[in-house]
């Protein structure tokens, strides 16, 4: 079974090309840091993977995902080589299957805002947790806002 589950911040807007035919197939392509579980002095904090979207799943990273955000990403890791300048080069890649919101739309934007976009290793602000109703619903206050839906 190949499958992989990563949440990370993207490091940069995804880059989004399409192929070439009768009916173009979008192909996007971004990177992840992911935070490392454990750490030893003077290793990195985040293992930074490439991602690569098709079809609707790279329509919709192209239109919603954007530097910074917090994601996670349901897919399966590929691997390949190619010879550049007479030198074998490897790759490794997720190809994705499913990808998610991690935070949401206020969290990043108010992040964005108080300058906290460049820090990858580092959760999100912790928020309160909404007031659920005896029925298991969560009530929805009076400040909530059509923007908060991502859809």
């Amino acid at each position: 079974m190949n499958k992989a589950m990563l949440m990370g911040r993207l490091t940069r807007d995804p880059e989004v090309r399409y192929s070439q035919g009768a009916e173009p197939l979008a192909i996007a392509r971004y990177s992840l840091a992911v935070s490392r579980r454990f750490k030893r002095d003077g290793e990195p904090d985040a293992d930074f993977i490439n991602i690569v979207a098709f079809g609707r799943n790279g329509e919709f990273a192209e239109k919603y995902f954007q530097k910074g955000q917090q994601v996670v990403v349901v897919g399966h890791i590929q691997t390949g080589s190619y010879e550049k300048d007479g030198i074998r080069r490897y790759t490794t890649e997720i190809i994705v299957e499913e990808q998610h919101f991690a935070e949401s739309k206020r969290n990043f934007e108010e992040r964005m805002a108080s300058g906290g976009g460049n820090n990858f290793s580092q959760p999100a602000a912790p928020t309160t947790k909404p007031k659920t109703d005896v029925d298991g619903f969560v009530s929805v206050d009076d400040d909530f806002d059509d923007d908060d839906i991502p859809f």
